[in-house]
C-alpha cells in the first residue's frame, strides 16, 4: 500500500502532523510525504526516523518526496511526537498572546502553530492565561477554536481577571473562566510540571 500526502505550502508542524496521521492509519506500507521547503523536509524526516521507519528522500523541481516505509520491523513502534511530559500533570502558564519575543506577526503565527501541535498531544491539565495571554481566550482569537477543543477534552482554562479588566476584555471571554492571582499561585506551586510561555 502506498499513500501520498500533499504537504506543499504548509507551515510547521502541519506536515509532521499529516504524516504522523497517515502512518498511524497503517500497520505496514509506504507513505510519501511531499513538502516544498527544507524545514518541513528535516522535521518530517527526523520524525519518521525516530519512529523507526525507513526513509528515502528524492528532490524533484524544488519539491521533496519523502518516502517512508513502515514494515514488520517497525510494527511495534509507537508513533508519537516527543513527549517529555506526563499526561494530566502538565500546567501551561501563557504570559502573552505571541510565542517568543521579536516580530509580533511571527509570534502570532508561532502561537497558532503551538496550539495546533498541542492538539496532537495528550490534553494538559490546565492552561493559565495572564497579561496579554488572556487575549487568546476571547472572541475572535486566532486560537480560540484550538483552546475550546482542549477544554472539551478536559483541559481547564483560567484567565486572569485583573488582566481581562486591564485590557477591557472580561465581557469577551469565550472559553474558560476568570481566575485570580491566589489561584494562579496555588496551581504554580501545586506540584505539577509547569511550562511557561
Amino acid at each position: 500500500m502506498i499513500r501520498e500526502i500533499n504537504n506543499r505550502g504548509l507551515a510547521c508542524p502541519q506536515p509532521v502532523i499529516n504524516t504522523k496521521r497517515a502512518l498511524d492509519e497503517i500497520q505496514q506500507g509506504t507513505v510519501i510525504s511531499v513538502v516544498d521547503n527544507r524545514v518541513a523536509l528535516e522535521n518530517v524526516t527526523r520524525f519518521a526516523e525516530n519512529a523507526g521507519c525507513q526513509v528515502n528522500v528524492e528532490e524533484k523541481n524544488g519539491e521533496f518526496y519523502i518516502t517512508i516505509t513502515k514494515g514488520e520491523a517497525a510494527a511495534g513502534t509507537v508513533l508519537t511526537m516527543p513527549d517529555r511530559c506526563r499526561t494530566g500533570s502538565v500546567v501551561y502558564l501563557i504570559t502573552g498572546n505571541t510565542f517568543g519575543s521579536g516580530a509580533e506577526d511571527l509570534g502570532e503565527v508561532l502561537m497558532v502553530s503551538f496550539f495546533n501541535s498541542l492538539l496532537e498531544k495528550p490534553a494538559p491539565r490546565l492552561i493559565m492565561l495572564v497579561n496579554s495571554g488572556v487575549r487568546l481566550a476571547v472572541q475572535h482569537s486566532r486560537v480560540l477554536d484550538q483552546i475550546t477543543r482542549l477544554a472539551e477534552r478536559g483541559t481547564e482554562v483560567l484567565a486572569c481577571g485583573t488582566c481581562l479588566d486591564y485590557y477591557k476584555l472580561k465581557d469577551q471571554l469565550a472559553v474558560g473562566r476568570v481566575t485570580n492571582m491566589l489561584e494562579i499561585l496555588e496551581n504554580l506551586t501545586g506540584g505539577d510540571q509547569v511550562i511557561t510561555l
